[in-house]
């Protein structure tokens, strides 16, 4: 029993893991990363699993981190921030390194944690007229614990043209940053993610996953140490002042004390 997210499985073996905090804007709270992290375990070993689908219910796919859950943590102590950090950012890892191919389709617009979801997949089909965006500089915060796989789908010199001003961007530009790998029409959605699905069911699943784990293997290194490094950037981050300030002045609706008119 889920309260976050939902899965179903076709018959030919297609699961649709989709994220359905509709309400929230599906923004990731502690219940949906640990939803997210056990469903990517149990898709991941289940034999009759051929290929996965991230979608979204709603008008977005992801907002990012849930703010009522941020603002738990800039009133939790040091320890408690990292451990939560630690969830977050091994739930990606569960999904980037879970043994099937993961298509994303992304239907609405794809925000700071959102964008990290992107990261994770195999393929991203998404509608053309959606926005993306990393914004956590904006709260005083940084992209820490989804920066690896945003850096890795990206690649560093791409990355940093979008990583740290929080501009917003379009479907467009996501495709020429290398986050999105085609940006079709709403109503073609749908079928440019099953031409990205129905290759693998011809595909031996056991050699599907090897490649995957090779190709990983092969990029950029996403290991215990990156993941712990990642979580200590955002654990400082979570301590400055400047934090505090992005966090409450989100909940204040007012404009952060950096913010030039």
């Amino acid at each position: 029993m889920t309260d976050t997210i939902s899965i179903t499985v076709d018959a030919r073996g297609v699961a649709t893991l989709l994220l359905d905090r509709a309400e929230k804007h599906n923004a990731m709270n502690a219940a949906m990363i640990a939803e997210l992290h056990e469903a990517a375990q149990a898709l991941g070993t289940d034999d009759a699993v051929r290929v996965v689908v991230l979608a979204a219910a709603g008008k977005t796919f992801c907002a990012g981190g849930d703010l009522g859950w941020m603002r738990d943590q800039m009133q939790s102590d040091a320890e408690t921030r990292a451990q939560e950090a630690g969830k977050l950012a091994h739930m990606l890892h569960a999904l980037n390194t879970m043994p099937k191919p993961l298509i994303g389709t992304l239907h609405g617009n794809a925000f700071g944690g959102g964008v990290g979801m992107a990261s994770v997949c195999d393929v991203v089909i998404a509608a053309d007229h959606i926005k993306m965006g990393l914004t956590e500089t904006r709260l005083g915060i940084i992209p820490a614990t989804i920066g690896p796989y945003v850096v890795a789908r990206m690649g560093e010199g791409r990355a940093r043209r979008v990583f740290m001003s929080s501009r917003l961007f379009d479907a467009s530009e996501a495709v020429e940053l290398g986050l999105l790998a085609k940006a079709v029409p709403a109503g073609d959605l749908t079928r440019a993610v099953e031409c990205e699905v129905t290759p693998y069911l011809s595909c031996a699943p056991g050699a599907v996953a090897a490649a995957k784990a090779l190709a990983r293997t092969f990029g950029s290194r996403i290991d215990d140490e990156t993941i712990a490094m990642s979580i200590a950037a955002l654990k400082t981050r979570w301590e400055t002042d400047e934090a505090a300030e992005g966090i409450d002045a989100f909940f204040a609706k007012r404009k952060a004390a950096w913010v030039q008119s």
